[in-house]
C-alpha cells in the first residue's frame, strides 16, 4: 500500500537527491569533461572580441561562461571552431510569429549539436499573431531535444511590422504567460525571457516571473538599466566577433562560474531558485 508524502518531506527529498546528483555530475567533471555528451559543454578561457567595445560592460568580458546568439546574418558557422576557442553556448532564432521559420534554423541546431556545444532555440513573439498560433508554430518546428538549453521567448516591440495595433499591458502580458505556458509545456524545461530595456519598461517592469530573465545591455550593467530585475545572462554586445563565425555577432555571458553553469545545464533552471522550484517539478534533474 502507497501512503502519501508530505509536502516538507517532498521537498527534503527533492532537495536530497539534487544535491547527490549534482555533487556526483561535478567530481565526475572533474576527471572526465567530456563523458556527459553533446549538452555538456567544457568551461575555457573566453575570448575577448568586439569590434566596437563599450567600456560599460568591461565585467561580462570576463566572466567566466561565455556565449553568442545567432539567427540567418551570421551565413554558415563553423561551430566546432567556436566551441574550441571558448565559447560555451548557443542560442539560435527558430520561429517568429505564426508563419516563420530562420532559414538557418535547423542547420544551425544539427551543426551545434554535433560540435558538443550546449544549444538551444528562441522563439521572436509577435504581437497581431495569437498567442495560441505561435505557440502551436513553435511546437512544430522545434524539436523537444532532452539534450537542448531550455528554449527561449524573445519579447521587443516590432518596429519593422507592418501590424500597427496597440495592446494593452494586460493584453499583452497575457499571451506572454499562454506562450511561456506552451513553450514549457513542449519542451519540459522553464523558458527563459529575453528582453529589451524599452519593452521592461513597459510591460515587464514589477511583473513577477518564475523564469529566469536573459537580458539587453550594450552599454552598463543591467543593474543599472533594469534595477532590482536579477539576470541569468547578459547579452554585452552585438558588434562581438569570435573564431568560426564571419562577420558580427552577438555576445552574451552567464552570470556564474563553472559550477553554476552545470547546476544549469543539469537542471535547466537558475541555480538560484532551484531550490525553491525544484520540488515543483519544474527544474529537471538529467538522469
Amino acid at each position: 500500500m502507497l501512503s502519501a508524502v508530505s509536502p516538507s518531506s517532498s521537498v527534503a527529498i527533492w532537495k536530497a537527491l539534487a544535491v547527490a546528483v549534482l555533487l556526483a555530475v561535478l567530481s565526475a567533471c572533474a576527471r572526465s569533461p567530456g563523458e556527459f555528451g553533446a549538452s555538456r559543454s567544457q568551461v575555457g578561457a573566453p575570448i575577448h572580441g568586439d569590434n566596437r567595445p563599450h567600456p560599460g560592460v568591461a565585467r561580462a568580458r570576463a566572466l567566466p561562461i561565455q556565449g553568442m546568439d545567432v539567427a540567418r546574418y551570421q551565413g554558415r558557422i563553423d561551430y566546432n571552431t567556436v566551441y574550441r576557442s571558448g565559447v560555451h553556448f548557443v542560442y539560435m532564432k527558430s520561429t517568429e510569429g505564426d508563419d516563420y521559420v530562420d532559414p538557418n534554423f535547423r542547420d544551425n541546431w544539427r551543426a551545434a549539436r554535433a560540435s558538443g556545444m550546449a544549444h538551444g532555440a528562441y522563439h521572436f513573439m509577435t504581437w497581431c499573431s495569437t498567442a495560441a498560433d505561435q505557440a502551436r508554430w513553435f511546437k512544430q518546428n522545434v524539436p523537444a531535444d532532452a539534450d537542448a538549453l531550455p528554449p527561449v521567448l524573445d519579447l521587443e516591440w516590432n518596429h519593422g511590422s507592418s501590424c500597427k495595433n496597440k495592446f494593452s499591458r494586460a493584453d499583452v502580458l497575457e499571451k506572454i504567460r499562454v506562450m511561456l505556458k506552451a513553450m514549457e509545456e513542449h519542451t519540459g524545461k522553464l523558458p527563459i525571457i529575453y528582453t529589451d530595456m524599452t519593452f521592461h519598461r513597459d510591460i515587464l517592469e514589477g511583473e513577477h516571473f518564475d523564469n529566469a530573465f536573459w537580458l539587453r545591455s550594450t552599454a552598463a550593467e543591467p543593474p543599472e538599466r533594469y534595477g532590482n530585475r536579477r539576470w541569468m545572462m547578459w547579452q554585452w554586445t552585438q558588434t562581438g566577433v569570435l573564431n568560426g563565425v564571419v562577420g558580427e555577432v552577438d555576445r552574451n555571458a552567464f552570470y556564474g562560474d563553472e559550477n553554476d553553469w552545470t547546476v544549469f545545464l543539469l537542471t535547466g533552471c537558475d541555480p538560484r531558485v532551484v531550490e525553491a522550484l525544484g520540488p515543483t517539478g519544474r527544474c529537471r534533474l538529467v538522469k
